[in-house]
């Protein structure tokens, strides 16, 4: 029983030195570095807020596309039904929702998704190409624009 205590004791023991050791090393940085640092973690915070804003726009532009094709607005905030909402909208399939969960083959599938959503809205192919580059620019467009719902590209 004493031996284990003792044993702890040591472990405890080199961890802190271990800690300490590390601590020191991290401690000789310059304050040229810690303003470089500084500048990077602005510019990270800046980046996830311009982030954060811009996926709030795309959010609230389908929520207007959905109610113009005569879905639920609200179903563009649930993750995984508003991309079975949006296959249904451009006349797909709902498995489809599958086939844009595999990373290989998304791409090719968004592409058609996006070209079928501007035809569904009665607009050019080069419409799809700003629906997939620049959707905070283009959904709102479709959203908030007078673009009507003309229904499926095949139907």
């Amino acid at each position: 029983m004493n031996l284990s205590i003792k044993a702890i004791k040591r472990l405890g023991v080199f961890v802190v030195f271990s800690l300490l050791a590390t601590g020191s090393a991290f401690a000789q940085s310059t304050d040229e570095n810690m303003a470089s640092a500084g500048g990077i973690a602005g510019l990270l915070v800046v980046m996830l807020v311009l982030f954060i804003v811009a996926e709030a726009v795309v959010t609230l532009c389908l929520w207007k596309v959905f109610i113009k094709a005569g879905h639920p607005g609200w179903a563009s905030l649930v993750p995984v039904y508003n991309l079975y909402i949006l296959c249904k909208i451009v006349g797909k399939p709902g498995w489809w929702v599958i086939l844009l969960c595999i990373p290989a083959i998304q791409f090719v599938f968004w592409v058609i998704i996006s070209l079928d959503l501007a035809k569904s809205f009665g607009k050019e192919a080069v419409f799809a190409v700003g629906l997939m580059l620049l959707p905070f620019i283009f959904l709102p467009v479709l959203g908030f624009g007078d673009a009507v719902y003309k229904g499926p590209a095949g139907a």
